[in-house]
């Protein structure tokens, strides 16, 4: 699933290729919505919460959520056109909404409603490292990597980044959050990692960007770890993949 610093990208794309004009094509292929038409009307906005994108458009405001296999492509899609659930065009540039997992046209005014329940945004001007650390102590028992998971907490972290986070602070990733020595520089360090990654296409939590250098243990089961060179260890049986140095995480 994209994590917050890919949305954010996928904003800042859409920003460019459709705010302040107007959409001369809006072809919307969701059978709730199929009757939905915004052409004649300007794109005012293009914003990102989370893991969730709002193109606001007149009184209307269109919410994705890319979920797994979702994307946004600006310009010739390459994807089979049953895939295609939205098509935004101006006399300048075409946006195809592609596998979105979340697609609804909703009311401007109460647009935010839909993302009511998040914590505070890693990348967004709401967020508090205060009350994020909070959100992550709420529940003590509760494993680091699955709270880190829930949006609810702070708004924005994927698998990668979790697991990543887990390496970085030496926990495993089944460790109680209660166990988090220092929660508020757990939460600061969360946002910086995806704010360092905001502008990149390709990812990186070492700081080293080269291919195969980019991660600690993120998809590295077997592989030596990068500190100690002890194997990554895995657990595939959850909801969600974890990875783990079993030296360097207590």
């Amino acid at each position: 699933m994209p994590e917050g610093d890919t949305v954010y990208r996928a904003a800042v794309k859409l920003r460019e290729a459709l705010q302040g004009r107007e959409l001369t094509r809006c072809d919307v292929r969701v059978p709730r919505y199929a009757a939905v038409d915004l052409s004649g009307q300007v794109v005012d906005e293009v914003l990102s919460r989370g893991k969730h994108l709002f193109i606001r458009v007149g009184q209307a405001s269109i919410h994705s959520h890319l979920k797994m296999d979702g994307a946004w492509i600006i310009g010739r899609v390459r994807a089979p056109a049953y895939k295609i659930r939205i098509v935004l065009e101006t006399a300048e540039s075409r946006a195809s909404g592609v596998d979105l997992g979340v697609l609804e046209i909703l009311d401007r005014a109460t647009d935010m409603d839909a993302v009511a329940h998040l914590g505070p945004d890693l990348l967004g001007e709401d967020w508090s490292a205060e009350i994020a650390a909070t959100n992550l102590v709420a529940d003590p028992e509760r494993p680091l990597a699955e709270t880190l998971l829930d949006q609810r907490v702070m708004a924005g972290v994927g698998n990668v980044f979790a697991n990543e986070l887990c390496f970085v602070f030496g926990l495993r990733p089944g460790t109680p959050v209660g166990e988090v020595a220092d929660p508020l520089r757990l939460a600061t360090r969360t946002q910086q990692m995806l704010w360092a990654n905001r502008t990149r296409i390709n990812r990186t939590t070492t700081g080293n960007t080269r291919p195969g250098q980019d991660v600690w243990v993120y998809g590295r089961a077997g592989s030596p770890c990068r500190r100690c060179g002890t194997p990554v260890e895995t657990d595939k049986s959850g909801e969600r993949v974890t990875y783990w140095c079993p030296t360097c995480q207590r």
